[in-house]
């Protein structure tokens, strides 16, 4: 194996951390992108002082970046999606903890981080370390 070939153990913790990352941002976005909002103001308080259309916009958002996570690397079809899903989670987390913070809601602000961080493993291993090919 020479220095430029990604470890199978780096493949793996990619492929898992994709895998979660991506069936958890698909569950949230999709559930933020259908519940009605009376039934989501009631798990997430955020939702009754925030306008409903930057709601729906965050979830459709979280929906198609978990799609992105996986889809495009396991199909090897446009697979720079994926790292692309990766940075742009990590966007939303890092926004997800300034509106958090701004609200005072300090305690939701290592789930963003952390979030943010397997994000951002994501877009660094698919972009540069363990980058998958097309078909």
């Amino acid at each position: 194996m020479s220095d430029t070939t990604p470890s199978v153990a780096l493949h793996r913790g990619l492929w898992a951390a994709q895998i979660f990352l991506g069936l958890a941002f698909f569950a949230a976005g999709g559930w933020k992108a259908a519940t009605p909002l009376p039934d989501l103001e009631k798990a997430l308080p955020w939702v009754a002082t925030t306008p409903s259309a930057l709601v729906r916009f965050i979830g459709v958002s979280e929906l198609l970046g978990g799609i992105g996570l996986i889809l495009p690397s396991a199909l090897r079809i446009l697979p720079r999606l994926t790292p692309l899903a990766g940075a742009l989670l990590a966007l939303v987390m890092l926004l997800a903890a300034g509106f958090h913070a701004s609200r005072g809601e300090f305690s939701a602000i290592p789930v963003n981080a952390f979030l943010g961080g397997i994000a951002l493993f994501i877009a660094w291993g698919r972009n540069t370390a363990a980058p998958i090919s097309a078909k």
